[in-house]
């Protein structure tokens, strides 16, 4: 059987364990446990680390086993980074920028306001400078990440009442991730950082008056369309939420290198697979509960103008306090800053035809 044909027969786990075969088979036994930030009804984000211990455990030939345990299981979604940190568990699954009260680089990791979109992240985390930045960062939490998902572009979130124009901000209690929370504040905003399993209800009972996780798969798994009706677009913090893989690094050198170069396959095919998934689920959804009855909406100018400015304007003064963050965003700006020269005669042009066509 040549090449291609076995490609297509067993696919790329399969390709991996044929060819890594003789030296995994002579390692020794395994397991290590992954706690998620995420529920295990939402089969797309908490999903993608399920994806790369399928990988791992196919590539090893089941000699290397992750447990994959879901928000709340071992610990709670937002303690998964002193688990990795102090080697409770030897892996999580999360978004980086709900750290950020640790140090604000971590967003950078994930997505800042006005950030770079996904493949723009994916571009400065493998051939920039963004994978050895990040990683020299991290290892003063005794962690090695690994890219691990992409949400792609996300919406803006639900909102029990229409936004008409900045001075609907002031005062509105507000989910949003992390790191953006800061920006939501300089709009006069009162943000919250609650995990994707309790927002639902924190927007039936009033706690909240508005609310944003990823898109419209996720958002209709969730229920938020039948206590929010108003759909606004788009999630100008999260151009593309990236996830990462946290690894505990004393667990991570205990591996040997066959072992070690799994790790970077399986999490890479996982990387790829999420962003495939939302791009492939949200539009049926997004039709859907368009026909439920959500009423799309694009946030105001006013908003998007007050929020630009206002990142840029935290952007500059963590440069001035934080030389941790100045470093990163540093080369993060000069990447973001070429490909969106590239991207607007590239991308963006054909974006731009292609969708005001009717096929």
């Amino acid at each position: 059987m040549d090449r291609r044909s076995l490609i297509k027969h067993t696919g790329i786990a399969g390709v991996l364990a044929a060819s890594l075969a003789p030296a995994v088979h002579a390692q020794a036994l395994v397991r290590w446990r992954l706690a998620s930030s995420f529920p295990r009804s939402l089969d797309t984000i908490y999903g993608g680390a399920e994806t790369f211990a399928r990988h791992v455990r196919a590539v090893s030939g089941g000699r290397f086993e992750i447990s994959v345990h879901a928000a709340g299981e071992l610990m709670p979604a937002f303690d998964v980074v002193d688990g990795v940190q102090q080697g409770t568990i030897e892996a999580a699954h999360t978004a980086p920028y709900y750290f950020f009260a640790k140090d604000d680089t971590f967003a950078i990791g994930g997505a800042i306001p006005f950030g770079l979109n996904s493949r723009q992240m994916s571009a400065w985390t493998f051939q920039g400078n963004g994978l050895a930045l990040m990683r020299e960062f991290y290892a003063r939490y005794n962690i090695i990440s690994f890219p691990c998902g992409n949400t792609g572009a996300q919406m803006g979130g639900w909102f029990r009442h229409e936004v008409k124009s900045l001075a609907d901000m002031q005062g509105l209690k507000f989910r949003v991730g992390g790191f953006a929370g800061k920006v939501i504040t300089r709009l006069g905003g009162l943000p919250q950082n609650l995990p994707g399993g309790e927002i639902y209800q924190a927007l039936k009972n009033g706690n909240l008056d508005a609310a944003e996780w990823i898109g419209p798969y996720d958002d209709q798994k969730l229920g938020f369309n039948k206590v929010a009706p108003h759909y606004y677009y788009p999630g100008w913090w999260e151009g593309g939420l990236q996830l990462d893989l946290y690894v505990n690094r004393n667990a991570y050198e205990a591996l040997s290198p066959q072992y070690k170069a799994i790790v970077d396959v399986a999490s890479a095919a996982a990387h790829v697979d999420m962003q495939a998934k939302y791009d492939a689920k949200n539009p049926a959804a997004l039709k859907q509960l368009v026909r439920d009855g959500a009423k799309l909406r694009p946030f105001p100018a006013d908003v998007m103008n007050a929020a630009f400015k206002a990142s840029l304007a935290l952007y500059a003064e963590l440069s001035d306090s934080n030389p941790a963050w100045a470093k990163v965003y540093k080369d993060y700006s000069a990447f973001r800053g070429d490909q969106n020269l590239w991207f607007r005669f590239t991308e963006a042009t054909f974006d731009r035809f292609m969708q005001s066509q009717k096929l």
